[in-house]
């Protein structure tokens, strides 16, 4: 499915035109209506030759409503561009020619409108000429021109087959997995809540999904999809390009604007620094649409930059010189001053907030600078150029290693976004990468896949072995490191966490790791008591078998070894503990339960006096290990006796 935006010239007819070629009136506004002009986005639909639906954004051609008309062009398939046939090419055609331009909209289609009025066949033509000429060396050079009138029908039907062929060679959009929504409008419908629309890219959303709302006041708010339409019909699972209406429950209407963007969870995150190959337009263009000639892009300058449906104020960090002329580009880093969700390769315009004119735009290389770059001489450091320069025109394989560098670690899904990558490309640059050892593949808890740049892995290694040597040294008696105060330490998500230790778990190596329920230990790492700790256990061990029945109570026990010798016979089984008083050597345990099994199992049940005549001990012991045994499930209670657990009393 394919969205195509309207273009031009304030009073050319796009409204008309549009309303002509869809039977919908785009100006939903009522001041519109009552000043026959576009303020603000409308929204129509229609059917080509072809059969295919087509959605249409009729956007605002007057200068005061260019913000306006940026918020509708920012990811469409292709432009319309209308240029009245009685007046030729005016400023405002110019500047939207040009935003199309840094916006790379490569395919349309010029509507020369209102023929109808020309003064005759020549004049038409004369004008066509001029059209033809102004096209040249724009992104919409070549374009088929068709003359219409919306007042008379005349060119409408070739006007929709000039607009089929022209979408035929449309790029295709990529399919990232990571769908998106730049919200263009927000409103409530009673029985439903709250409806966003926009144009979805990216990936699909289905009815269901759960979704978050990025705003530009920075929040992430959840909601889930409730329910579909495009173009007035309800779906279940959008098609990536069509204009959407998305119902979302779980989220208030106040809270969203145009600007928020709705996609999965964790896809994206809103930014305020952002590195970007900036280009600036030439004096020819902005003579032609009657901006400030002379003009120079100044470090640390002020400018209004526009994405999608979002806009922010923003400090111009050049990192190369002082300075872009006219008609020059470069690496710059913006500050924005809200917060916008991005993404690598993202397209955006740069305005001037005033006089408020369009000076340029350009490609988002890293939606997310881990820094705010030092200057030196008035440049950048040369390997954040060397950078910025892969992610912006690497080959697949350049690009991905160097996603990964950045993000450490990462799904498919998330490095392939990272990289602007799309399917075939991404397997090809993963086994590339995987062949040269540079990344190494993972495998998580749910059998998915983790990539790491090898030095991301080497790292997280060296940085687990660090800490656990650490720990080992402090708490020489300790089997291992708590799970999860490692992972805490080395700042890791759970699946990441838990594929390294697999990664890394060979216990023929010393200085891999022993995952060991909830602790971790080196493989290397083995408690042994010193001589002195040695002799204590010996003792505490022979005063208890010279009185298998009356041995230590646990504070004595403790009290003679230490708590952390006691912990350890406790794993070790040396000794096993019945309750917080008593303690019995894993022998004398082992025949006591086998002993009480067979009591019970001649007489039918056991008390706990027949248990302490049983074992010759005292109450205190007999009781301590029949409340043990129906802890563990041997035995259950029945009134002052115990029978087998399972078995009727």
């Amino acid at each position: 499915m394919h969205v195509i935006a309207t273009a031009g010239h304030v009073d050319h007819g796009k409204s008309t035109l549009v309303r002509a070629l869809t039977g919908i009136n785009p100006d939903r506004l009522r001041e519109e209506q009552q000043r026959e002009m576009t303020i603000d986005l409308g929204f129509a639909w229609m059917t080509l030759p072809n059969g295919e639906p087509v959605g249409v954004v009729d956007v605002p051609g007057h200068i005061d409503f260019i913000e306006n008309m940026l918020a509708g062009v920012g990811s469409v398939d292709a432009a319309l561009l209308v240029i009245a046939a009685d007046e030729g090419p005016m400023p405002q055609t110019v500047e939207h020619l040009a935003i199309l331009g840094l916006l790379q909209v490569r395919c349309g289609v010029v509507a020369l409108t209102k023929v109808d009025l020309a003064p005759d066949a020549t004049w038409v033509e004369l004008v066509s000429d001029e059209v033809r000429r102004l096209l040249m060396g724009t992104s919409l050079a070549g374009a088929a021109l068709v003359p219409v009138s919306a007042k008379t029908g005349q060119g409408l039907d070739a006007l929709k087959v000039a607009l089929m062929h022209a979408l035929a060679n449309a790029p295709a959009r990529r399919d990232l997995g990571r769908p998106r929504l730049p919200v263009d409008r927000v409103f409530t419908l009673p029985g439903f809540g709250v409806v966003v629309t926009g144009t979805l890219s990216d990936g699909i959303f289905e009815v269901g999904d759960e979704v978050e709302v990025i705003t530009q006041r920075g929040e992430v708010l959840s909601a889930r999809i409730r329910g579909l339409q495009t173009h007035k019909q309800k779906i279940t699972r959008a098609q990536m390009g069509s204009r959407l209406a998305v119902n979302l429950s779980g989220v208030d209407a106040e809270r969203i604007a145009r600007g928020s963007v709705v996609a999965r969870p964790g896809a994206l995150a809103p930014t305020t620094l952002v590195d970007v190959w900036l280009e600036t337009l030439g004096n020819e263009v902005r003579q032609a649409a009657s901006m400030r000639r002379a003009f120079a892009l100044r470090h640390n300058a002020e400018v209004k930059i526009f994405s999608g449906a979002a806009h922010s104020i923003a400090r111009v960090r050049l990192l190369e010189g002082d300075a872009l002329a006219s008609g020059e580009a470069g690496w710059a880093q913006l500050q924005l001053a809200v917060p916008m969700a991005l993404a690598n390769g993202d397209r955006f315009i740069v305005r001037l907030p005033s006089p408020s004119v369009t000076i340029g735009g350009g490609t988002i290389a890293d939606a997310h600078p881990r820094v705010r770059y030092r200057r030196r001489g008035g440049h950048a450091d040369p390997q954040v150029l060397s950078r910025l320069a892969t992610l912006r025109r690497g080959s697949p394989t350049e690009r991905l290693s160097q996603a990964l560098y950045e993000l450490g670690f990462a799904s498919s899904a998330e490095a392939a976004a990272r990289a602007q990558l799309e399917a075939e490309d991404m397997q090809a640059a993963l086994a590339d990468l995987s062949n040269q050892g540079l990344v190494i593949v993972a495998q998580d808890a749910k059998g998915g896949s983790i990539l790491g740049h090898r030095e991301a892995w080497q790292e997280a290694r060296r940085s687990a072995q660090n800490i656990l040597g650490e720990y080992h040294k402090a708490h020489p008696l300790a089997e291992g490191m708590p799970r999860d105060t490692l992972r805490s330490r080395l700042k890791l998500p759970a699946e990441v966490f838990d594929a390294l230790l697999r990664l890394y778990g060979d216990p023929s190596d010393p200085a891999s790791f022993v995952d060991a329920g909830g602790m971790v230990r080196l493989a290397a790492h083995d408690v042994r008591f010193d001589a002195g700790q040695q002799a204590a256990v010996d003792a505490l061990l022979a005063r208890c078998r010279a009185q298998p029945w009356a041995t230590p109570s646990v504070k004595e026990a403790r009290a003679a070894v230490g708590d952390a010798v006691y912990e350890v016979m406790l794993r070790r089984r040396m000794l096993v503990q019945l309750n917080d008083e008593v303690i019995l050597l894993p022998e004398t345990y082992a025949q006591a339960v086998q002993c009480v099994r067979d009591f019970i199992g001649r007489e039918g049940s056991m008390t706990a006096a027949q248990a302490r005549d049983l074992f010759g001990t005292t109450r205190k012991y007999a009781l301590a290990l029949m409340e043990h045994l129906d802890a563990i499930g041997v035995t259950r209670r029945v009134g002052d006796a115990r029978v087998l657990k399972g078995v009727s009393a």
